[in-house]
């Protein structure tokens, strides 16, 4: 790259010290060709900026400009233009076409730049008569112009579909590269999993038991003080309602901890989250949120778990919600069938315009107990990555801050495949 960015490279100033002794070979009287020299200098070092900028008409243009300037030159050889000694400055035309151009269009500019040089026959046959040889010598020269077009449009074409090789191998590499770096974060992420898995159900089991002491006895301290000590029956009551709320929350934590059973049925996703949409609306009510469905059609049944699969999308979409209730947004859900990994299945999408994720915390996001909410434990998103695992499939997030997150997940068609 950094030798490309130079103005002068080493092939360039070869170029010039050819021009330049061509030159100097010249009659110091023939300024018009010196002139005709320098031009053809000065075009070559511009020609890479000019077909870089106009990578559509570049080619074409230098390789007129090209013919024009050596038509120009041999009106200037002092000599009568068919013999000027200078006619192979037509190869530098027909190399150009042959490096930027197909075989047929090579062709097509070689018999152009031979016509132009043909067109010195005209004023020629009005003085001079052609004889066998000429033309014999003429026919050379112009199969010499083709011959060196097609040898070099060959090298230049395979030059080409190497090149394309080597591109199409480096695609490769780079995706595998990209899939590999997602099998490993994969990977740490369900070792994660699998450690904190333990820890809650340890933890959690061990917290159950003393909230049902609490609770069974804070329900008899509100029955016997009900109507004698009105204020200790209100205090029990608030430790009973939250020990229910902390036993709901150490039931999250079993539900996250403990192996699922799948019970797998033949399932249409779209009614899925159709149903998960309805359950999430029903704790927003009040959301100004726009939902659009992108469904397409004839998307097979998935062998999947109906209740799991149900709180999976709750979970997304709740997500979603948290994420652009009060602010007017937007909600995407597009479903369409996909192959990941050679296997059939659902891709599902969940997108939405809210203020998105920070780069930094894209890697701790399907952690559990992680979250940047005020509210909320950080089971969410890792419960949701759970279920996918559990059908064989995979979950991503896709996102740019302030352009929203992006989810999408791959569930497929027979997970006991």
């Amino acid at each position: 790259m950094e030798r490309e960015a130079r103005w002068v490279g080493t092939l360039d100033v070869i170029w010039l010290l050819f021009l330049a002794g061509l030159a100097v070979l010249s009659p110091i009287f023939e300024i018009h060709k010196q002139l005709l020299l320098l031009a053809f200098g000065v075009f070559q070092l511009l020609e890479r900026r000019l077909i870089a900028w106009q990578p559509g008409h570049g080619p074409t243009l230098s390789v007129l400009v090209k013919i024009m300037l050596a038509t120009f030159l041999l009106d200037h050889t002092g000599a009568i233009g068919i013999n000027s000694s200078y006619y192979p400055v037509y190869y530098l035309p027909i190399v150009t076409a042959a490096l930027y151009f197909s075989p047929l269009v090579t062709l097509l500019w070689t018999a152009a730049a031979s016509l132009a040089y043909c067109s010195y026959l005209i004023p020629a046959l009005l003085d001079y008569e052609m004889t066998s040889s000429g033309a014999s010598e003429l026919g050379i020269r112009i199969l010499f112009f083709f011959l060196a077009a097609i040898l070099i449009n060959r090298f230049a074409s395979e030059n080409r579909q190497q090149m394309e090789r080597y591109r199409q191998l480096s695609e490769t590499l780079s995706e595998a590269n990209r899939q590999l770096q997602r099998a490993e974060a994969e990977a740490r992420r369900k070792e994660r999993l699998a450690a904190l898995g333990q820890l809650s159900a340890g933890l959690a089991h061990e917290i159950r038991n003393p909230l049902g002491v609490i609770k069974g006895s804070a329900d008899m301290l509100r029955q016997k003080t009900a109507e004698s000590q009105p204020l200790l029956g209100e205090l029990a009551g608030y430790i009973s309602s939250e020990v229910d709320r902390a036993s709901a929350l150490v039931a999250r934590f079993l539900d996250f901890a403990r192996p699922s059973r799948l019970e797998l049925r033949d399932e249409q996703i779209p009614e899925i989250i159709d149903r998960a949409l309805e359950a999430a609306r029903s704790q927003y009510p009040d959301a100004a949120i726009t939902v659009e469905r992108h469904y397409a059609h004839n998307i097979p049944p998935v062998r999947a778990d109906h209740q799991l699969c149900e709180r999976l999308f709750v979970n997304l979409i709740l997500n979603s919600y948290e994420a652009i209730n009060g602010r007017g947004g937007m909600l995407s859900l597009s479903v369409a069938a996909e192959k990941s990994d050679d296997r059939p299945g659902v891709l599902v999408s969940v997108d939405d315009n809210g203020p998105g994720i920070p780069p930094e915390l894209e890697g701790h996001i399907f952690d559990p107990f992680f979250t940047s909410k005020k509210e909320g434990v950080g089971l969410g998103l890792s419960i949701a990555a759970k279920i996918v695992d559990d059908h064989r499939g995979w979950i991503r997030l896709d996102t740019k801050p302030a352009e929203g997150a992006h989810f999408r997940l791959f569930l497929p068609l027979n997970p006991e495949a």
